[in-house]
């Protein structure tokens, strides 16, 4: 299974985190599993691709020429594109996935979840969407979107159509039961 994971350009002040990026790169590495991601070395997004990389998996990483530099370019990866825009990068990562798996990280991670599961929610793709939040990052992400659904702003099967996990096994073994085989 090809997996997109969005995630953190930055490390985060929490160890924990970068922990959970290698870890889940080793996991995915182990069950066979390959990386799509924004193709960058720094952060959790090089970890959990370095993980992934070390355990015999292939990475595809997107990186728009703009930010080559900025997020340093990771140079061992299985394949880099390095694309003109955004939009470009986030069309390479949503096509090549079977799966989409968001770990902590900042804005740019929220706008890459929240895009992907708008268009499982309209019917533009089947693909399972995830949260991975063992040590709660996501709390308040996930309370708000419980007030949406309470205030009447989402549908009541809101949370149904996102996958939410804690554990990496859980969180793969949930994915691997969703995705549907490529034809």
């Amino acid at each position: 299974m090809h997996i997109t994971v969005f995630c953190g350009s930055k490390t985060g002040k929490d160890p924990r985190f970068m922990a959970l990026a290698r870890s889940l790169g080793e996991q995915m590495a182990a069950r066979g599993h390959h990386l799509v991601y924004g193709g960058a070395q720094v952060g959790l997004m090089g970890a959990v691709a370095d993980a992934v990389l070390a355990g015999g998996g292939e990475v595809l990483g997107a990186l728009p020429r703009a930010l080559q530099k900025k997020e340093v370019a990771h140079p061992n990866l299985t394949r880099l594109e390095i694309v003109e825009t955004m939009h470009d990068r986030k069309a390479i990562m949503s096509n090549a996935a079977e799966a989409f798996v968001a770990l902590p990280g900042g804005p740019g991670t929220m706008e890459e979840l929240f895009e992907v599961w708008t268009w499982k929610m309209l019917g533009y793709h089947k693909k399972p969407v995830a949260l991975l939040n063992p040590h709660g990052y996501y709390d308040p992400l996930i309370t708000m979107i419980e007030r949406m659904t309470a205030e009447e702003f989402a549908w009541s099967d809101l949370t149904e159509s996102l996958v939410m996990a804690t554990d990496i096994t859980e969180l793969l073994d949930r994915l691997e039961a969703e995705v549907e085989p490529r034809s």
